[in-house]
């Protein structure tokens, strides 16, 4: 046997330069493109949303952290990463009121009380937007087209739900009505790409996903082989959102890679069978969060098999 191929040394054996604070950081900036289309297409009413959100969560975070008599961790940018993500699920009409009362709940209810980053069981910003979906109906789903165009309408998931027909090339631009950050697919697509690249995501649980979504619309949909509806599908809602930037959380999904194809597979299904067979018409959401439940189980039975081990013992 060749020693020279062996090197001992003390754990951890794989280093890398990431930092949490420079991984909340490359998300930020990822979601930069999706965030300056929202502020530039609903106006002053979506840029202080995201103002009061992203300030909420911080100064919860430091509140709690300070009487608490813990170490105050507001720089390592999560709480303002969580901010951004609730401030981009929230219509660009909302009243501020909603961004602080969603902000309190995904930083104290979904993440510290449950221990702080790391330890919290769903995504706080998903967490707080169905808290504030299930507790507060009507501003949540108080959609306009855009500052320039302040008409209430329905959102584009709801019309293709009563049978009607949607341009998939304005959902993928984002000429369409929606919460501040979802409208534009071409700006999450940009920012989930720029992850990849600097890999900080794995593009597994995003590509399985929507993949997964795609072929349930087109079995399941009703509109067979319909490219129009199945892209309409694919670029309305909050399903580049998720898939992107809350599914792939390293705290709330699976570290192994084919646990990552389950959990994708898995949002893929229930994503379709609320959106398809559903009351509602959006069911991003709660599918990441059902399926955040999932995870340890999922890495139970997806974990490697250690070097050495699951052989047959010699007699």
């Amino acid at each position: 046997m060749n020693q020279e191929l062996y090197h001992v040394s003390a754990n951890p054996h794989v280093r890398d330069k990431a930092t949490t604070q420079s991984i909340m950081l490359d998300v930020i900036i990822a979601l930069l493109p999706a965030t300056a289309f929202g502020v530039f297409n609903f106006g002053i009413s979506a840029l202080l949303n995201i103002i009061v959100t992203v300030a909420t969560c911080v100064i919860a975070e430091y509140v709690w952290q300070h009487f608490m008599h813990k170490k105050v961790t507001i720089g390592d940018f999560s709480a303002a990463l969580t901010g951004l993500l609730l401030a981009l699920n929230l219509p660009p009409q909302a009243p501020l009121w909603l961004g602080v009362i969603g902000g309190i709940f995904a930083i104290i209810v979904v993440k510290q009380l449950f221990g702080g980053l790391g330890q919290n069981f769903m995504n706080p910003a998903l967490g707080a937007r169905c808290f504030l979906l299930l507790s507060f109906a009507v501003p949540m789903t108080n959609f306009t087209y855009s500052q320039f165009d302040a008409t209430t309408m329905a959102t584009p998931l709801a019309m293709l739900k009563a049978g009607e027909t949607v341009n998939w090339v304005d959902l993928f631009i984002g000429r369409t009505a929606g919460t501040i950050g979802e409208t534009s697919a071409l700006c999450l697509i940009i920012g989930g790409v720029y992850l990849i690249v600097k890999k900080i995501i794995s593009p597994i649980i995003p590509c399985v996903y929507i993949g997964t979504f795609a072929v349930f619309v087109l079995l399941f949909g009703g509109h067979g082989f319909d490219v129009n509806f199945l892209l309409s599908e694919l670029f309305a809602g909050g399903l580049m959102l998720g898939a992107f930037f809350m599914a792939t959380d390293y705290v709330t999904s699976p570290i192994t890679e084919k646990g990552k194809v389950v959990f994708g597979i898995i949002l893929g299904i229930l994503t379709g069978v609320f959106r398809i067979f559903g009351a509602g018409a959006e069911g991003v959401s709660y599918a990441i969060i059902f399926s955040n439940l999932l995870v340890p189980l999922i890495e139970k039975f997806t974990v490697p098999t250690a070097f050495g081990k699951g052989g047959k013992k010699n007699e």
